[in-house]
């Protein structure tokens, strides 16, 4: 069955038909503000930099609140920190529709009403994405998410022309009324859904923690943080041509908010061509020549853009782009949620996001800057220069194709009777494993846990060492800390299934007669002595 037709399947899936459509109306809501926010700036004020800064506006937040929104997306119920999300837009847009039919916005107060929508957006955005993976299965997740992007970027087709008319009928007024409306159908849709939740074994992490384990888990992650770097330079050079398409149409096309939303039709069409090609392409390429094809189509498109005057190439550059634009960041989403566990999937979704979008928030910064002192041809010039330079980074920095990692939990982990009686919070503890390696397999047994140290440390542990006794050199002892007993616990518990090979190669190359023996120790600090008291070192030299 081909790839395209399996996809379209998940439609029989209920839940995700129902959010799917809910999120169609949403997004073509918020396309319909877009378009009036941008085409109400230029009407507000000169400046070609405020009207840029409308895209940072939204972007920013997302760039800044994502990772906070990544850990309520891990540690609180997905569908209610959407609820909340959703219900605060609803309100935001409401007051920015009362305030444009009074007459009472300044470029400034449009940009703070902007803002609180980006905000709201950065907290639905982690939580959404990572719900696919309890509404489908993992192996139904590339599907959800193209499914996801095909559905926005429907709406970019047809929304922005929607929105350029609106405006041009109604105001901008009646735009941010339409998006203000559009959020009844997706609060409506979640609050019918009622996910089945995992029963929770232990408690929710700490804010700090939760943070610090988020960022630790992608650092020690090469393949996430080459999704992030690429993530980013595609966001900071791409976002040129929608930052930059009002001060395009008006300038050099010298057209209307009509012909801006038709353009901005247009990229939308392309995206949704890109989607639609999305299943087959990565059948037959790997994800690095789609991605490098993806920048440099992105980049020729800017071009266009820069020395086009007529409607029928810039439209046909937009289409390009939009296919380019789809292929691109879908890729990068699914390469991020099939690189990672469960557990930690919002927190690594978030940065991504805030990779990706602060690329964009700097991006339409900078872009407008230029354009307002070199012109937009230039500042296409030079973004499409940056596009190169993104393509070529694969060079160094290729994604990796998608590997089937099974990123369940292995559930291998016994909490061990304790004699001692401890509570959740006690700690620091220390864990020390012994290990008997014979000459010959030092070399092997070294390689090994350098992946080891790698995954110790990205599920929680800290100060990882490997130690070889002295007296006996085929003993090696590796050591990590925990803060606390039930960090200990939970660190063993994000364990996944694709980690279980590392520890069969360990216990292959242990020649010892019983298994690698473990010591788990809790550290207590020496108590000081009396300076009379004689030290036991002083006492026995011999020990």
């Amino acid at each position: 069955m081909p790839q395209s037709t399996s996809t379209l399947t998940l439609f029989r899936n209920q839940t995700f038909r129902m959010l799917w459509l809910a999120a169609l109306t949403s997004n073509f809501g918020g396309l319909v503000q877009a378009v009036g926010a941008a085409w109400m700036m230029t009407s507000l004020t000169d400046s070609q930099s405020m009207v840029a800064l409308v895209q940072s506006s939204v972007t920013l937040p997302i760039m800044v609140f994502s990772l906070l929104a990544g850990v309520f997306a891990d540690n609180f119920d997905r569908r209610k920190v959407m609820l909340v999300a959703q219900s605060f837009m609803l309100v935001v847009s409401v007051l920015l529709a009362f305030m444009a039919f009074q007459g009472l916005l300044s470029p400034w107060l449009l940009l703070g009403f902007t803002f609180l929508i980006g905000c709201g957006t950065a907290l639905h955005n982690p939580s959404w994405q990572a719900s696919m993976g309890d509404i489908v299965s993992r192996d139904e997740l590339s599907a959800a998410v193209s499914l996801n992007s095909m559905g926005f970027n429907l709406m970019r087709s047809i929304g922005p022309a929607a929105g350029g008319a609106i405006v041009a009928v109604a105001g901008a007024a009646a735009a941010f009324t339409v998006n203000a409306l559009s959020y009844v159908g997706i609060i409506t849709a979640l609050w019918i859904w009622h996910p089945v939740t995992p029963e929770r074994h232990l408690p929710r992490e700490r804010m700090g923690s939760a943070f610090s384990a988020g960022l630790r888990y992608v650092a020690m992650s090469p393949n996430l943080l080459k999704v992030i770097f690429r993530g980013f330079m595609f966001g900071l050079s791409a976002i040129a041509i929608l930052a930059l398409l009002p001060l395009i149409v008006k300038e050099m096309l010298q057209g209307g908010a009509l012909v801006y939303g038709v353009l901005l039709g247009c990229f939308g069409m392309g995206a949704v061509g890109g989607a639609l090609m999305n299943a087959r392409l990565r059948a037959r390429f790997q994800n690095e020549q789609i991605a490098r094809a993806a920048f440099f189509v992105f980049a020729l498109s800017s071009i266009t853009l820069g020395v086009s005057q007529h409607y029928l190439f810039s439209g046909a550059a937009l289409l390009f782009a939009g296919a380019s634009w789809v292929l691109a960041l879908s890729l990068f989403n699914v390469t991020v949620q099939l690189s990672t566990p469960r557990w930690v999937v919002g927190r690594a979704l978030a940065l991504y996001q805030t990779g990706v979008f602060g690329g964009m928030a700097g991006g339409s910064w900078a872009w407008g800057s230029i354009a307002e002192n070199f012109g937009a041809d230039l500042a296409m010039f030079i973004a499409a220069g940056l596009l190169v330079l993104g393509g070529l980074a694969g060079l160094m920095f290729p994604l990796p194709d998608s590997a089937e990692l099974d990123l369940n939990p292995l559930n291998s982990f016994t909490e061990p009777p304790l004699r001692l009686d401890l509570k959740q919070r006690s700690g620091p503890i220390m864990i020390m494993i012994d290990y008997e390696i014979a000459q010959k397999d030092v070399t092997a047994f070294l390689a090994v846990m350098s992946g080891r140290r790698r995954i110790r440390i990205r599920d929680g542990a800290q100060q990882w060492t490997l130690l070889r006794d002295l007296e006996n050199p085929d003993i090696w002892t590796e050591t990590y800390h925990v803060p606390t007993w039930i960090e200990y616990v939970r660190h063993h518990e994000r364990r996944t299934q694709a980690d279980a090979d590392s520890h069969a190669q360990v216990l292959k190359l242990h020649c010892g007669s019983a298994p690698p023996k473990v010591h788990r120790m809790i550290e207590r600090q020496a108590i000081s002595l009396r300076d009379d008291t004689p030290l036991k070192s002083d006492t026995d030299k011999n020990t």
